[in-house]
């Protein structure tokens, strides 16, 4: 019970924090002069550590015990001296850059106890506090902001409460303090590629969503106000799924994964086919609870089936996806931003499905 309470409070306040970190500090650099160009720049510094960190991980080191201690102070430090650099936009951007990867660190290692210590329906029932956290942050806190530094120490005071459970959490780890994996230079992507590219292609499909899709409802003529809700609705239905979701995770995990991703690409094409309907957008976003909460639970519970090496490989996960992906998204979507940007992620989530099929193939017969 102890151990429940420590690791959701430890994804409450981390995804509190993401929240802040998504949802108002690009707004804040705005309001400190920052181009949209130094914006895009900053927001595309974390994920591509996120992406780089796993091959030195996988040729230099091991991800320790200290290491993962030094992640969290430094992701506490990182926060603190936002306040401090803020002003200065390449100075802000280094900072950024061991900010994204103390979180490329932190986050897979307590992925990896959580998975270790729960069961697949503890697991959801924890990781939904992650999600009321966001929600939390996201209708609560830019009702009662006066100020841009206001922000700046929300998202401190967030990243020491992470400093304080990820170090709770830390007793949890199943594995002996002194005992490493199977050596990290036999980890192999190349394996399982259809599957790491369909990882890939997945998030890449996000990028419109997650940085547009706010700016497209606009675009349909919907006012600031519903499309708050809508993002919240999202969420609850994520939050749903999460608690609920353990029996469909004693199932074949490679095919809910094959059936998130066309399902997710039936969700793009809607928002394609009927871009001012409220109903339908509404519909869209129900299915959240499978295109995010499901695919994510069954994705990183897979991943740790395939490998031995289970904390690299939560990030990789998070490194491939969530990383590369999540730049070359918000790249893509950036470029080609219009009435037919979900059409193109509706493709593009189609060939991620059928990515999964060529690897469910290939692992059939190696």
């Amino acid at each position: 019970m102890k151990m429940r309470v420590n690791l959701s409070a430890f994804y409450l306040f981390y995804f509190a924090m993401v929240g802040v970190y998504v949802i108002f500090m690009p707004k804040v650099l705005l309001d400190f002069n920052y181009t949209k160009l130094e914006v895009g720049i900053v927001y595309a510094a974390a994920p591509f550590m996120r992406f780089l960190l796993p091959y030195a991980f996988k040729h230099l080191f091991q991800l320790t015990h200290k290491i993962y201690l030094f992640a969290l102070g430094m992701t506490f430090i990182s926060a603190f001296l936002f306040i401090q650099s803020v002003e200065i936009f390449w100075l802000y951007l280094f900072i950024n850059l061991f900010f994204g990867a103390s979180m490329g660190i932190v986050l897979p290692f307590v992925e990896t106890i959580s998975l270790q210590r729960l069961s697949k329906k503890e697991y959801g029932r924890v990781r939904l506090w992650g999600s009321i956290g966001f929600i939390i942050v996201a209708l609560g806190l830019g009702n009662s902001i006066s100020s841009s530094y206001e922000v700046l120490y929300s998202l401190a005071t967030l990243t020491l409460f992470i400093l304080l459970f990820g170090y709770i959490v830390l007793r949890y780890d199943s594995e002996a303090k002194h005992q490493q994996e199977d050596s990290n230079k036999s980890f192999s992507l190349g394996k399982f590629w259809a599957f790491w590219l369909s990882i890939f292609m997945m998030q890449v499909a996000f990028g419109g969503f997650y940085n547009f899709f706010t700016i497209y409802q606009l675009d349909q003529g919907l006012d600031l106000t519903l499309v708050t809700v809508l993002w919240t609705f999202g969420v609850l239905c994520e939050i749903v799924m999460l608690y609920f979701q353990g029996t469909l995770l004693q199932k074949n995990l490679l095919t809910i994964l094959q059936i998130a991703t066309f399902v997710t690409a039936f969700r793009w094409l809607l928002l394609y086919l009927f871009p001012a309907s409220v109903m339908v957008t509404f519909a869209s976003q129900s299915l959240h609870a499978i295109s995010f909460a499901l695919y994510h639970t069954a994705s990183i519970t897979y991943v740790f089936t395939l490998y031995s090496q289970k904390k690299l490989v939560q990030q990789f996960y998070l490194g491939i996806g969530f990383g590369l992906g999540g730049t070359v998204g918000s790249l893509l979507a950036g470029r080609y931003y219009g009435e037919t940007l979900f059409l193109m992620e509706a493709f593009i989530t189609f060939i991620a499905g059928l990515m999964l099929l060529v690897h469910q193939k290939r692992k059939s017969i190696i």
